[in-house]
């Protein structure tokens, strides 16, 4: 066997020494890339790929999942911020199934099924348990319904039941209460609408709960329920009114501006607009009967019954003539069995159909109660004012736009009251200049009555400051040492007697009193 390997060595060693640089090298170079080949594919193809399958949940709900995940022997990989989960993509829709039906994600809350699927005592459940769970399950619930519709994030809700009182009338009863949190989704934004749904969907959850009980937070701001209390509130009807209104003022500036600027020019002509909107909706429906013969006034006959009796006979012995007999009342029949009678009657009956129509009138959205119009001209070049003929025949036009604008306001104007509801004003560019100039003029004078106060400011300060260092300058002389007086020296020896030093110090004293007085000081000092 030893011998055999030997062989086998030798041979692999001589077929490595018959080749050449080139060959090792390429050899090499193969067995490298082969190994690495196998090695990338093996780990490629082994490699799991996992796919998000729970997102946006909260800690709650991860522990729920991730413990089901680890119970059922599914790897999963948990995010960073604990809010989504990813499992392998071959089980991923397998695992959204399983953790749907058996209601592990309750996304924060609790519902019916899962509160009251289980009981904590054998024997049953108390009230007071019953109504913790009821409460919470109610919750659960409600935040659930909120949390399915559109931009809803995450939602929070407390209900506060009132205790029921068997001795109470039902409209003594006191009310429900809600409170709720609610997040919304990046860039989203609740209409009123939409805010009456929510403030809808939690009253009808809740028996006995005014929408004036119920308080809705989301992100630092407080929604309110319009007066309704459902879709189409009185808040988002005021907001389309004025957006209306606002749209049609818009649309007459722009008409009447381009229309007058392709007379005096587009950049001469500024258009302010001011109506008066009614919004009262009108529904009507209108009957009308008219016949198919005008001429005759009659219709078309669709039925006729044409229905003639006649009888003669013998009277009858009950009857008689009117008011005869000897004890006969007038008017009555008599007594008598004489005489022959007959009688005839005719009834006629026809059906006609004439024209009916029936019109559902709905008036428009608004109508225009009142209009004014005002426009700002620039004259003319080397005028002040607009020529006069120019100006009134704007005032004609815009006249005729109020007057076909007012013709269902229910009042009729004469040309004089349209034409007053009309105000055409120059506009001159040497009055902006002249207003432009007096606002320049006016910042150069407060610049320098700005600059004047500085100027003040600062001579005011430095002589401040000059003072300052006078005074700090004395104050530093008055601590200062005082310096020796130099004293006037009188020599002792060349006084021969009393008398000639009496002459000395009578005319030091005389001269130099000052020093006279040192003199003293310093000899009564020396003593």
């Amino acid at each position: 066997m030893n011998e055999r390997l030997t062989r086998i060595k030798d041979s692999i060693l001589g077929y490595w020494n018959r080749l050449s640089k080139t060959q090792k090298g390429l050899l090499i170079s193969t067995v490298v890339i082969t190994l690495l080949t196998v090695v990338i594919l093996t780990m490629q193809f082994s490699k799991t790929e996992y796919e998000v399958a729970f997102q946006d949940l909260n800690s709650e709900d991860a522990a729920a999942a991730m413990t089901y995940l680890d119970s059922a022997g599914i790897p999963y990989k948990l995010s960073e911020d604990g809010t989504s989960l990813s499992v392998p993509s071959t089980n991923a829709s397998r695992v959204r199934v399983d953790v749907a039906s058996q209601g592990i994600i309750q996304n924060g809350s609790i519902g019916f099924n899962k509160m009251f699927g289980t009981t904590s005592s054998p024997l049953g459940m108390t009230d007071s348990e019953f109504n913790v769970k009821y409460n919470s399950a109610l919750n659960g619930e409600i935040a659930s319904l909120l949390q399915l519709m559109n931009g809803v994030k995450s939602a929070k809700v407390l209900v506060n039941l009132p205790k029921e009182s068997l001795f109470a009338a039902s409209e003594d009863q006191d009310q429900a209460s809600a409170s709720v949190v609610m997040t919304f989704k990046p860039g989203f934004r609740p209409s009123q609408d939409v805010i009456d749904g929510y403030f809808n969907l939690i009253k009808t959850s809740v028996p006995n709960l005014p929408i004036e009980n119920i308080s809705i937070t989301s992100d630092n701001n407080t929604l309110y329920a319009s007066n309704s209390g459902a879709g189409g509130g009185v808040g988002s009807a005021i907001q389309d009114n004025l957006a209306i209104q606002r749209n049609y003022e818009s649309g007459i500036e722009k008409s009447v501006k381009m229309f007058l600027g392709s007379i005096v020019g587009a950049d001469k002509v500024n258009v302010l607009v001011a109506s008066k909107l009614n919004f009262d909706q009108v529904n009507a429906t209108e009957n009308t009967y008219t016949p198919v013969d005008a001429d005759n006034m009659k219709g078309i006959e669709i039925s006729v019954q044409d229905v003639q009796e006649s009888y003669t006979g013998a009277a009858d012995p009950s009857s008689g003539v009117a008011g005869t007999g000897t004890e006969s009342v007038p008017t009555y029949p008599g007594d008598t069995t004489s005489g022959q009678t007959s009688s005839e009657s005719s009834n006629k009956i026809v059906n006609y159909q004439v024209n009916q129509i029936t019109k559902q009138i709905v008036q428009s959205p608004y109508i225009v109660k009142d209009l004014t119009i005002n426009v700002a001209i620039e004259p003319a070049d080397g005028a002040t004012t607009v020529d006069e003929n120019v100006e009134g025949n704007i005032k004609t036009i815009l006249a005729n736009i109020i007057g076909a604008s007012l013709a269902d306001s229910g009042t009729t104007y004469n040309q004089t009251q349209l034409l007053a509801k009309v105000s055409i004003i120059s506009s001159t560019p040497a009055a902006a200049t002249a207003a432009a100039d007096t606002g320049i003029s006016r910042t150069l004078l407060w610049g320098i009555i700005a600059a004047a106060v500085l100027i003040v400011a600062a001579l005011v300060f430095v002589i401040l400051r000059r003072r300052r260092n006078a005074r700090e300058d004395e104050l530093l002389e008055e601590m200062a040492l005082p310096i020796a007086a130099e004293m006037p020296s009188i020599n002792l020896d060349t006084v021969s007697g009393e008398s000639q030093m009496r002459k000395q110090l009578e005319s030091l004293a005389k001269k130099k009193p000052d020093e006279f007085v040192n003199l003293l000081r310093t000899w009564l000092a020396d003593e």
